[in-house]
């Protein structure tokens, strides 16, 4: 059992940042990140999240630590492969160590002053576990998107026991006992905007406005939002399924009620069976419904497979932080230091040797003259 109450922490806040192939995006955004937070009291916590990229994030990081304050953590986790965007969140949430911990877009398009208002909000009022960010309008979405997300955020709702928010994304503030609840839920096949409302708390919604993208283009197209929005329907709605029994009984129901009418017209009217075309026409139809039906199924099949195999949720090759590179520059310079004064004693010594060695001689000198003129 997880204590979600426990507010102790090292840092002040956390931002993470996961990143897949926007270095430059990155580039442009990070000193922004870096400025904001050193206002902010005692020290602060920056998660770069490099969810598998190729092009050259890395060398942009290494950039930023030299400008990095020494308040600042600035830490990155980079991934083995590209896992997607809610395991790259877990990833930055299971090292988030600050009372706050905030989740932005590294693409640069959550303003940061309304990040601010969120922790101005919290601080003003401790009731408030987390508040999340609704984008108020989205004008580069066509007709057909937008219908299919309503269709999707109706099929998902659970307004007796959670509620998720349509247009209620990553962006958002919270506590660090919100975190400690999101880590505490097992499953692989992750979906974040459902998580958030299913651990509770209180939670406030605000509106904001995306900003332009630094740079680059989004890495989400209609495939990659397609099999989000699976993942979302079998992780939180059993819908399909009951909708797939209800279509099966009217199904029965309607084929039942046509075979009694055939038998009824055939017995009192004498009415010849119709042929073979209403009976390929009749197959083929139960036919295409049951392999609906089938892939329904497979869905929440394929979810527990994934679930059962109970593979870690991301692999992380390498982790760097600013607190770490700055100890071992300390312990290089150290060493440097310690070498020099070992030479330093080193060289006293011999000097201090050859002095001796000399004394010696001309004591012994001394001695052998008066023996002479004795």
């Amino acid at each position: 059992m997880i204590d979600v109450d426990n507010d102790k922490s090292p840092f002040y806040m956390t931002i993470i940042l996961p990143v897949f192939n926007d270095a430059e995006a990155l580039r442009q955004f990070l000193p922004q990140v870096m400025a904001f937070v050193a206002g902010l009291p005692n020290r602060q916590q920056i998660i770069v999240v490099d969810d598998g990229s190729r092009d050259h994030l890395r060398e942009v990081f290494d950039a930023s630590l030299v400008t990095c304050p020494q308040q600042i953590q600035l830490q990155l986790i980079r991934l083995s492969r590209n896992f997607g965007k809610e395991s790259a969140l877990s990833a930055g949430l299971a090292h988030a160590s600050g009372q706050y911990v905030a989740m932005l877009d590294a693409d640069g398009q959550h303003p940061l002053s309304v990040l601010q208002q969120m922790l101005v909000m919290m601080q003003q009022q401790p009731s408030i576990d987390m508040i999340a960010g609704i984008q108020a309008n989205r004008p580069h979405e066509s007709a057909v998107v937008k219908t299919f997300k309503s269709s999707f955020y109706h099929l998902i709702q659970d307004t007796r026991r959670y509620e998720i928010r349509p247009n209620a994304g990553d962006f958002r503030l919270m506590r660090q006992k919100v975190v400690q609840a999101l880590l505490s839920l097992p499953e692989r096949q992750r979906f974040m905007k459902g998580l958030y409302a299913w651990v509770g708390f209180e939670t406030v919604y605000l509106p904001f406005t995306a900003q332009i993208r630094g740079s680059g283009e989004s890495k989400f197209n209609f495939g990659s939002l397609f099999e989000l929005a699976l993942v979302g329907i079998t992780s939180f709605s059993q819908r399909p399924l009951r909708l797939i029994s209800r279509m099966g009984f009217i199904v029965s129901l309607l084929a039942f009620i046509y075979g009694c009418y055939i038998v009824i017209e055939t017995l009192l009217i004498g009415n010849d069976v119709a042929g073979w075309a209403t009976v390929v026409a009749g197959i083929m139809f139960s036919t295409g419904i049951q392999l609906v039906c089938i892939g329904v199924i497979g869905e929440y099949i394929g979810r527990l497979y994934e679930e059962v195999k109970q593979r870690p949720l991301y692999l992380i090759t390498e982790s760097v932080n600013s607190d770490h590179v700055a100890f071992n520059q300390n312990s290089i310079n150290q060493t440097g230091i310690d070498a020099q004064a070992s030479i330093n004693n080193q060289a006293i010594s011999n000097h201090q040797d050859i002095s001796d060695s000399q004394d010696t001689k001309e004591t012994k000198a001394v001695i052998n003259i008066n023996e002479h003129f004795q």
